[in-house]
């Protein structure tokens, strides 16, 4: 791709951050493809920066799985492979299962509104095909979650895998083309939560995972 990269200047980071926070996005989003050269010279042209804070980024990027360097030829957006996915989302489904029958104990009934505000809003999204809503409203949902679950561990673990999650999310819901069971699945746990039932919430959610898991491989061909 040679069309610029959108820099969003920000007064409070320091270039490197912006330079890193841009990259990091432009892959997770897909705009690089798995096994795409990463090349700081035609990085730094695109973006309007000098080739420093590329190369800090993509050591960044490296730390964080998103990118390999190659022996000979350098730096490359890291490609996805059979064992990734299933290696993440097997830990996410125990975690996402987990952390819905915990929040079901401890979710305030302000967390469980803004839960159904924002599931309505995914609804909402899947029926327009609005696929960038329909990813931020999925990571909302599953947030509000977590963080009801009041375990600080728990959402420590989460955030150190969120990287690797949201990619395999972006790709996924963007290859889809029907969002209705995704629809449902967020209504059968909504509705499981409301009624404070712990063990039906945590069976739905471990389901909802297995399902994107299977999902998943057959799009990508795995």
């Amino acid at each position: 791709m040679e069309q610029k990269l959108k820099v969003n200047l920000n007064e409070y980071l320091p270039l490197r951050d912006i330079v890193f926070n841009t990259l990091r996005e432009a892959i997770l989003k897909g705009d690089f493809a798995p096994g795409e050269r990463l090349m700081e010279k035609q990085l730094a042209e695109r973006m309007g920066v000098s080739r420093t804070p590329i190369r800090e980024a993509i050591r960044k990027l490296e730390l964080e799985g998103l990118v390999i360097m190659v022996p000979r030829k350098g730096a490359e957006v890291a490609k996805v492979t059979n064992k990734d996915i299933i290696d993440v989302l097997e830990v996410r489904a125990t975690l996402e299962a987990l952390a819905v029958r915990l929040a079901c104990k401890k979710m305030s009934d302000a967390e469980l509104n803004e839960l159904v505000e924002v599931n309505e809003e995914f609804r909402i999204a899947a029926a327009q095909k609005d696929v960038e809503t329909i990813i931020n409203k999925d990571v909302e949902f599953h947030d509000i979650i977590f963080h009801s679950s009041d375990n600080e561990k728990l959402i420590q673990i989460i955030n150190n895998l969120r990287e690797q999650i949201y990619r395999f999310r972006v790709e996924y819901i963007y290859k889809m083309d029907d969002y209705n069971q995704l629809v449902q699945e967020h209504d059968e746990i909504v509705n499981a939560m409301k009624e404070r039932r712990g063990l039906d919430a945590s069976v739905i959610a471990l389901q909802h995972i297995e399902n994107q898991e299977k999902s998943v491989l057959e799009l990508f061909n795995l």
